[in-house]
Parts: structure tokens; sequence; C-alpha cells
């Protein structure tokens, strides 16, 4: 059976008592959080106190007001140009509404005709040409003209005795 061969480590013994030890300090959820919102907290100042020199070396000059102008102009055009893009949008989207209610109608009547069918009730407009030709027959009927009385076959019978 084959050895393995055993290696020995080097210890850094020299560092690790020159390294001042650190009491170790568990970092619970409260403590990264508060560490976050401190360096949040930081940032949020930083940036605050940068716009606030860019506005102020943008006061200092003369042509404050004309950037403003400027400014103001490009956020109008920006605000047409989105206005039109969103009323593109909605009519897009009204017309494909439109289509698809008009589609989801014509299945709601297949489905519903399909149902009578299968139950063998009449659709309304079956029941309006029955009637349609029941009036037409009942007119034929009625125009036909009128045709004495018959006889019965029983009183027929008697008479043909009685006259032999």
């Amino acid at each position: 059976m084959a050895s393995k061969k055993k290696t020995t480590k080097k210890r850094k013994t020299a560092a690790r008592s020159e390294a001042p030890k650190k009491p170790a300090v568990k970092r619970t959820a409260g403590v990264v959080l508060r560490e976050t919102w401190e360096a949040a907290r930081k940032s949020l100042s930083a940036a605050e106190a940068e716009v606030e020199r860019q506005v102020r070396s943008l006061m200092k000059g003369n042509d404050a007001a004309e950037t403003l102008r400027h400014i103001g102009t490009r956020l109008e055009r920006e605000r047409r140009k989105v206005a039109r893009e969103l009323e593109l949008r909605v009519a897009s989207l009204q017309a494909r509404i439109q289509k698809e209610r008009k589609s989801l109608s014509r299945m709601v009547d297949d489905a519903v005709r399909g149902g009578l069918a299968a139950l063998n009730i009449p659709s309304r407009q079956e029941i309006n040409d029955l009637t349609r030709k029941v009036d037409e027959l009942t007119r034929k009927i009625d125009g036909f003209p009128a045709r004495p009385a018959r006889r019965s076959a029983g009183r027929r019978a008697k008479s043909a005795h009685a006259s032999a």
C-alpha cells in the first residue's frame, strides 16, 4: 500500500504576533443597516453639496437667465414629444382593445350557438324563420276558396242505404 507523504506547513508566527488582534465584533443586521444608512447619508450630503455648488456657479454668470430659458425650452420640447408619443400609444392600445373585443364577442356568440345546438334548443333566428313560414302558409290557406262542408262518412253510408 502506498503511503502519503506528510508535508509540514511553515507557520508564520512572526506575522501573527505582530498584527494587533481586533476584538471579534458580531456584525448583526442592525449594525450592517446602520453602516449602510450612514454611508448613504454621507453620499447624499456630498451630492447635495455638489448640486448646490453647480447652481451657485450658474447663478454667478451673466448667462444664468439664458441658461434657464434654454433648459425651459428643452423641457417644453421634450414634454410635447412625450405627449405625442403617449397619444400614439394610447390610440394604438384603443384600436387593439376594440379588435380584441370584437374577436371575443364572436367567440362567445359561437360558443352560445354551439351550446344551444347541443341542447337542441332553437335560436331566435330559427324561431323567427319558422314563424314567418307559418304566417305565409296561413295566408295561402286563407286565400283558398271556401268549399262546401263535407258530410261525415257515417251520414253518407246511411243515405246510400236509404236510396237503394
